[in-house]
């Protein structure tokens, strides 16, 4: 099955990330060193507990420079497994596999590396009926894969881009002269989901008066929170933000909030430590 992410183009991808390796030269050091009919076989495994992401798009860069490359795949995306696990079996031409290499490495252990911490963030509220969201705090020209990485920790996809929801935050409630303005604004322009910031109580009326269908309580406290989400009272969902640790989340999940938005997942996730061993055929 072909690998297929909305407003994704794997084969453009694939191309613009070799080419950014290759340059104008090429691989020089494997046209130097390995001769051309050289076969490998080669095992993509991991050194760290992780949950898996990427591998598809990994095997596209094999499949870029030997299309007759035989790949297995031994584990799916969003499988957690322990330290020591292999994910993919591999073999075909040694330069390709040398050449590929390094982008699909890159690839795997940066998705993976945001699935595991989104994987840890899900367990951890696990219980409370809140919901894990991303962000848009993501590397630039990388927010598809970034969010697809989220979804395989267990994360739901939020805000893609500016276009599919407004979001009113401090700066526009300042241009604005307040948030029950800026709101108004919002409704009136004929956006239907309308997302306000809020970071203080006495804000929380006149931005559901103006037509919120969102509100966002930001950098609040435990307390704070837990009045905010009283007073809301379910008229509409609630998220809190901001600031979301992984040894804070649970007590914020438990003072009913309906989501919880973490931008770290994209912003900040480590890298998982994944490995590629290649043998002479």
């Amino acid at each position: 099955m072909t690998f297929q992410l909305d407003r994704f183009d794997l084969a453009s991808f694939v191309q613009a990330t070799l080419a950014e390796d290759l340059g104008p030269g090429g691989d020089i050091t494997s046209a130097a060193v390995i001769p051309a009919e050289a076969r490998f076989t080669g095992v993509m495994d991991s050194r760290d507990a992780i949950v898996v992401a990427g591998l598809p798009i990994a095997e596209a860069f094999f499949r870029a420079l030997d299309p007759d490359v035989e790949i297995e795949r031994l584990v799916e995306d969003g499988q957690a497994v322990a330290a020591g696990t292999d994910l993919l079996r591999l073999h075909g031409l040694a330069r390709a596999m040398l050449t590929a290499e390094r982008s699909a490495l890159n690839t795997v252990q940066h998705l993976s590396g945001i699935a595991t911490m989104t994987r840890a963030y899900v367990e951890a509220i696990a219980g409370t009926g809140a919901t894990l969201l991303d962000t848009r705090k993501t590397i630039p020209g990388l927010r598809v894969l970034g969010k697809y990485a989220t979804r395989m920790g267990g994360a739901t996809n939020y805000r893609m881009g500016l276009w599919d929801a407004a979001m009113i935050k401090d700066n526009h409630v300042a241009v604005a002269g307040g948030v029950g303005p800026a709101t108004a604004r919002a409704k009136a322009a004929g956006i239907s989901r309308i997302i306000v910031e809020v970071d203080a109580i006495d804000q929380i009326e006149p931005a559901l008066a103006a037509g919120a269908t969102h509100l966002l309580l930001d950098n609040m406290d435990v307390p704070t929170l837990r009045a905010a989400v009283a007073q809301v009272a379910g008229r509409v969902p609630t998220e809190a933000s901001g600031g979301v640790r992984l040894d804070t989340i649970r007590a914020i999940a438990e003072t009913g909030v309906i989501y919880i938005s973490v931008g770290r997942l994209t912003q900040s996730a480590p890298a998982a430590d994944i490995g590629l061993d290649f043998t002479t055929v």
